[in-house]
Order: structure tokens, then sequence, then C-alpha cells
């Protein structure tokens, strides 16, 4: 050890390692003030962390993601307003923000099997706040007493949004044109029997459109139901369950061929995803976490997110 004016140096070991001399208690004190009062170094501010952008989704079984592994999967990550514990589509919409880098509180408030004007006249207390976005996905045939008649989905289309705008004018809202339920296309019961696997969809877009165009505010759609289309026109999806899967192609229908199966969920997430925040869902990649803790291959991931992709730049080029 040895002394060195006011300090003391130490001199650890065949390594050499210096510890700095200490400040006396003078050198340290810091300069009084002219109020006599001490004067310290201010510390650098830091800005403070914008907060999360708000999402919620309201919906039924086809938001909820029923009948399949989906359907509770990270559903601690969203908060659900019903207390259901559900997951689905929207903590899959959370899975793919956070791996993008992006910051969405994810709420949603859903019931199987029910309409938009059953969450407007029994629900609205619980979402009655301001969002920055809102989804909106109808009974998947939009009215069960009258299927295809769009109706009842215009009016509360309406009724929603002032609800939401009152309370947000800036509120991003969104109405998803969902799938094209098998049950209804291959069976005599079906209100689309003997036409086109696409014709139901395409349905249910045409009458999102009318929505929308009644209610001005609405700022677009969210295009499931044709994505799955052009999954089963580019042969990633069968189009038929009834008559078996193909070799190497999905089913998107789940075992009662009206919900979807993971892989449907996982395209109408991707859709969701690319539609609300604009980023490639390519941009995921093959390894993207979700599909492989679901039960998706990296081939069926990526085969999945270039549909979504390709769907989305066809509607952002209005064709």
């Amino acid at each position: 050890m040895m002394k060195y004016g006011s300090g003391i140096w130490l001199l650890i070991g065949c390594a050499g390692l210096a510890v700095a001399p200490a400040a006396t208690a003078k050198e340290s004190a810091p300069a009084p003030t002219a109020a006599g009062a001490t004067s310290l170094a201010a510390a650098p501010a830091l800005a403070p962390k914008a907060a999360p952008r708000t999402i919620l989704f309201i919906g039924n079984s086809f938001t909820q993601g029923a009948h399949s592994a989906a359907r509770n999967w990270h559903a601690g990550t969203v908060t659900d307003l019903n207390g259901a514990g559900y997951g689905g589509v929207p903590a899959l919409f959370k899975a793919f923000c956070e791996q993008a880098g992006l910051d969405y509180a994810v709420s949603l408030e859903t019931q199987g099997g029910k309409s938009l004007g059953f969450h407007y006249d029994e629900r609205r207390a619980l979402f009655d706040k301001p969002w920055d976005v809102v989804v909106l996905q109808e009974y998947s045939v939009l009215d069960r007493a009258s299927p295809g008649d769009p109706a009842a989905y215009i009016r509360d289309v309406a009724r929603m949004t002032a609800l939401f705008e009152k309370r947000n004018p800036a509120v991003d809202i969104r109405l998803v044109a969902a799938w094209t339920r098998a049950d209804q296309t291959y069976t005599p019961k079906g209100h689309w029997y003997g036409k086109p696997v696409a014709a139901m969809a395409d349905d249910l877009r045409a009458a999102a459109e009318r929505a929308r165009a009644a209610t001005p505010a609405v700022k677009g759609i969210v295009p499931v139901g044709e994505a799955w289309t052009r999954a089963m026109a580019t042969g990633v999806a069968d189009p038929d369950p009834y008559d078996g899967i193909a070799y190497d192609q999905l089913d998107l229908w789940t075992y009662d061929h009206y919900h979807a199966s993971v892989a449907g969920y996982y395209l109408s997430a991707l859709v969701t995803f690319g539609a609300i925040t604009g980023v490639d869902p390519t941009s995921l990649g093959a390894h993207e976490k979700s599909a492989d803790a679901l039960g998706l291959s990296d081939a069926q991931a990526a085969a999945l997110q270039t549909v979504a992709r390709d769907e989305l730049a066809r509607l952002k080029a209005g064709r």
C-alpha cells in the first residue's frame, strides 16, 4: 500500500488493478449557493414512455378462436372485459405486435353466437370509453332469422360508431368481413348451398361495404373471408372439407366446418394485424413464435403470411 497526497492507492495482486483515491470531505462537498443551499448537478430528465395504443375487439366465437387451441392461448396478454379468459384472435394480434416492436394494449368483449346489436344493447357499459382502434365482427350469417340480410348489421355499425366517436372523435373503426362457412355452402341446409365457395365471403364483404358507406366514419374493412378464398385459390388451403383434405393443404375450418381451425384463426389474425398496423405480415417470418406454439410448421406459417400480404395489397390497390 502506498500513500499519495490526500488519497490512498491500493495495488492489488500482480494484475496491477488500481482503485482511484477517494475524495476528501473538502473535495467532495458541493459548492454552496448564494442562498447558502447546496447546489447539485441536475440529472438529465428521462422522457416519459408513451402510452400503448388501445384496441378493442368486439365479436363472437370467431373472435374468441372457438373450437381451437387458439381460444385460450396467451389469454393473460389481453384483457377480456367479460372475464371469460379468452385469447383468440386478439391474443394472436398482440403477439404479432410485440414481435414487430409495436405497443398495443389489447382488449376484447365477446359472446358466442351473438350479433353486434346484442353487444350494444346488453354490454355497452363494459366498453363505453375512449379507444384508439375498435374492430367489429358481426354474426357469421349477418342475421340469424334472415341469413344474408345486412339491415341490422348496417344499423348496429352506425350505433356502435356513434358511441365510440363520442368518446374519441379520432377512433379508428374497422369491420371484419368474415369467412365462408363450409356448412353453409356444401350442405342443403345452408343459405349459400350450391354456390361457389367464395360466394358467402363475397356477400359478407359486400355487406361490410354497405355498412361503411352508410357510416363514413368507419375507416376500413378487414378482408378475412377474401384472404381465406385466396388461400384456397392458390392451393394453400383445401376448399371442401367434406371430400377430404388434399395432401399438403390446410383445412381452415375446424371439425364443425363452421368455425376456424388454428390455421384459419392464424390467417384471420394476420390479416387483422396487417390491416390495422400497416405492417407486412410476411415481415414476421417463417419462424414466427405463435405459429410454432400452436402447431403450424414454418412452411405453413410462411404460406399464410404470404396470403395475408397479397390480399391486403389487393385491398390497398382497390381491386
